[in-house]
């Protein structure tokens, strides 16, 4: 089996958490700056077995598309070109933001450490890719 791989897309900074092996556990893994997120995405998938990617998909209350969805549109038709052996499931993202900061302030975490937005960015893709795993 290979890992499972959750995508928290970025206008500047992408969040990446896979999981083990056995797609049991997730774990944040970096982020990466949005402009390289291709580069960083060959580069692992090379090292790694890769078997899907999730990709958030943020909604508004009412359950439209948030306007990030623009953004993320055009990346995903460049992932199916750049990798297209692999497959790309999106997730609900609502929430996953406010959600990383309080797992921030539950951790112990102290203010100054809390305004590292790629820190917020890295716990997003895994309450993403963590969501994935509770509901498949």
């Amino acid at each position: 089996m290979g890992r499972i791989l959750a995508i928290d897309f970025g206008k500047k900074r992408t969040g990446i958490a896979v999981t083990d092996e056995l797609q049991i556990i997730a774990s944040g893994l970096t982020t990466v700056s949005t402009d390289e997120i291709f580069m960083f995405l060959k580069a692992y998938v090379s090292k790694e077995k890769v078997d899907l990617f999730i990709v958030g998909k943020p909604k508004q209350m009412d359950n439209t598309d948030s306007e990030s969805e623009a953004l993320i549109l055009p990346f995903l038709q460049k992932l199916s070109k750049e990798i297209p052996q692999i497959e790309v499931k999106r997730v609900d993202e609502r929430f996953t933001s406010k959600m990383a900061f309080q797992t921030m302030i539950d951790g112990g975490l102290k203010k100054n450490q809390r305004k590292n937005k790629a820190l917020v960015d890295e716990i997003s893709a895994t309450i993403i890719l963590q969501s994935y795993l509770y509901n498949k």
